[in-house]
Order: C-alpha cells, then structure tokens, then sequence
C-alpha cells in the first residue's frame, strides 16, 4: 500500500535514512555560514557591516577542517567534539580577525549531549563552555569583556541543554512506543487466557451441576428397563426418579447458564439458532444501518444441509465481521460477503475496502471486550477450520474463515 508523505514527513524520512548525507549537507551549511560570517564587521561606526574584512587562509583552513569533521559527529561524537574543540582554541589564539570556528564545537556538543546520559552532558558541556570561554578571555584579541566572549559561553550551554532536552525526548518517545507494542504483543494471549479461564469455571459449574443427576437418571433407566416387564410398578418409580432427576438437572442447568446471560436477554431462546437461512435478514439490518452489502452464498449440489454447528459458525462470522466493519471502517465503506461451498469445507470471506475517508481512533475497548476476532478464530478451531484476518492491499480488510463439513 503506497502511503503519501507530507514535505515535512518526507524530509524526516530521508534524513534517518540517509545520516551521512544530511551530516555532510549540515557541514557544507555550517561551513558557508562561517565564511559568510567571516566578511562582517560587528563594531562598525553605525553597527555591523559587511563586506568591510576578509578571511585569513589559516582561518579558512580551520573552518574547512571543522565543517569537514562534523560530517563524522554521529559515528564517532566525543572524537569530533575534541577536534573541534582544538580548531576553536587554535583559532582563539592565533586568528585575527575572528572566525567562528566555534561553531563547529556548537554542533558537536549537542550532537554529544543528545546521544549520552544527561551526567555526562554536563560534565562535558562545563568542561567545553569553561574552557573554551577563559581561553577566549585570556588569551584572545578581544578584551575580556567583549560580547563574543559571553556569545562562546552562551551558544555552548545552549547547545548542551538543547541536546539534553531532545535526548530526554526521545527516551519518553522511545519508552511509549514499547509500552504499545508490548501491550499489542500481549493482548491477544491475555484475550486467550481470560476465554481459557472463563471456559475452564463453566465446565467445572456444569459438571458439578450436572454430572450426579446425569448419573442417577443412568442408573434408573437401567432399572426401569430391567424391570419393566416383570414390576411394571417398581419400573413406574423409577422413571418417577428419572423424571425427578432430571427436572433438577435442568433447573439447575438454567440457573448455571442465566448467570452467563447479559442483562436484556431473554428468559430461554423460544426460537432456533440463526444460520445461512437467515442471512439475508442480518445483511438487511446492517444495509439499513447505512452499509452498502454484496452478498453472494454458493452452497452447491453437494446432498443434504449444513451441519447446525457449521451452519451457525459461518453465520456468527458473518455478523462479527460485518460488526467490525461498521465500527471501524471509514465513512462510505462498503462490504462483500461471499459464502462458498468446496467440496468437504465452507469458506466465507467478508471484504471491506475501507472507505473514503480514514476511520476515527478508535476508543479503547472496556476491559473484559474485544475478542470479536478471537472469538471467529475460536468458533472455525473448534470445528476444525482455521480464521485469517488482516488489513488488503490498498486499504480495507479481510476476513476469510474455512469451515470444515
């Protein structure tokens, strides 16, 4: 899928994946910037001039070699600071008029400062602004208290605390982004283990509901059939017990499975599970809904009906996908549903191709939901059939389920 960048995006983009070039065009501009620097005179008679000195060649030649060095800074940062550290200080003593070289130990000391631990910043920053700000007072050409004295001591303490503030950053950037994909590594085992649990409690309700009248009804069947012809009476009783025992099962199994009802359900189903015949109805409520729907169901000649298991599995896959769809696609998606018999399986795709316009953020779901597609994978695992779902090539999304007959 082609994504569009923004300018601003793209620039970004090539930047990381081209760190020698952008360092090498950051040299050039660093360079060009001292030497334009080098013609203008800051103490003119009405303020800064320009055009009124030139360079020296030795400080051409320490602004070429410093500019040169930074294309370096983020291989090796330390080394390059020191270098340019030694330019600005070679230049401090000897060159007249100024050039700032200076610049170039700017550079270097945030480049440092963004990719070490903050200690080390400023050990080094104090160490680079101190230095280089007595050696331009002591032994420069300017008196002591000129501004570009205190401009070194400035422009190196705020290339310390910028590079410290962008590293900070991208540490707090770096520390999000893993708590997200960590959560999205663990979130479907976590879906896993609480339907692995939830399955586990039912079970052990039902068979502790269920298995001792299951058991006293076996055993007097067995008797009234045993008895049946010789004590029709004694039979008599026994099917009593057996019809007494088996009220209580089920009493007992109503309650057990009402506790897993949600709040509006009703009472007991007075009507069959839906399947494939059906489907046209569930396809009409999401049409009304405002979603355009294809439908196209081939079950073939193959002889007799689905299975109820089968024939309801494709029907819930159907509606969940469609769910997801209204939910989570873009304004004016639409949707094909294809249900296709080959040979021994069902396969059923819904299709989806996004929208128009991109989807909303979608809000987190509250705890305990969010297992619509771990709940199609589970429904095509336990009959033997497998689940695929992901986003299509050129936007929307699949859902391709294969159910065994």
């Amino acid at each position: 899928m082609t994504t569009h960048l923004g300018p601003v995006a793209a620039t970004r983009k090539w930047t990381r994946d081209h760190p020698l070039a952008t360092d090498a065009v950051l040299a050039f501009g660093a360079f060009v910037a001292m030497v334009v620097g080098t013609f203008a005179e800051p103490h003119g008679p009405h303020g800064p001039t320009f055009g009124t000195r030139t360079p020296e060649p030795l400080s051409l030649l320490l602004m070429l070699l410093g500019a040169a060095v930074l294309v370096f800074r983020r291989t090796r940062p330390r080394t390059v600071l020191a270098v340019t550290c030694g330019l600005s200080l070679l230049e401090l003593v000897t060159g007249d008029p100024r050039a700032p070289v200076v610049m170039c130990t700017v550079i270097a000391l945030y480049t440092v400062a963004a990719c070490t631990d903050r200690p080390t910043t400023w050990r080094i920053g104090v160490l680079t602004m101190a230095g280089l700000t007595a050696v331009a007072m002591s032994a420069g050409p300017l008196p002591w208290y000129a501004q570009e004295n205190l401009g070194i001591f400035a422009w190196t303490g705020m290339a310390a605390a910028a590079g410290d503030a962008v590293r900070s950053r991208r540490a707090f950037v770096d520390a999000i982004r893993e708590r997200a994909e960590r959560a999205e590594r663990t979130r479907e085992e976590e879906a896993r283990r609480r339907v692995a649990e939830e399955r586990l409690r039912i079970a052990r309700d039902l068979h502790d509901v269920v298995a001792h009248h299951i058991a006293l009804v076996n055993v007097q069947a067995g008797v009234a059939a045993h008895v049946m012809d010789k004590r029709p009476d004694q039979a008599k009783e026994a099917l009593a017990h057996v019809r007494d025992a088996s009220r209580s099962a089920l009493n007992e199994l109503r309650a057990t499975v009402g506790l897993l009802r949600q709040s509006g359900d009703p009472e007991a189903p007075t009507e069959p599970a839906p399947g494939l015949a059906v489907l046209d109805e569930l396809v009409d409520t999401f049409r009304h809904a405002g979603l355009p729907v294809k439908v196209m169901v081939q079950l073939g000649r193959e002889p007799g009906p689905l299975p109820a298991a089968v024939d309801l599995a494709a029907y819930r896959v159907v509606q969940e996908a469609l769910t997801n769809v209204r939910k989570h696609a873009g304004a004016g998606a639409s949707a094909e549903v294809s249900v296709v018999r080959a040979g021994p399986a069902v396969e059923v795709t819904v299709l989806d191709d996004g929208g128009t316009e991109p989807a909303a953020l979608a809000l987190p779901e509250p705890e305990g939901g969010g297992h619509g597609l771990l709940g199609m994978r589970e429904r095509a695992g336990a009959l033997g059939g497998s689940c695929f779902t992901g986003p299509r090539y050129g936007g929307g999304y699949r859902v391709h389920a294969v159910l065994p007959v």
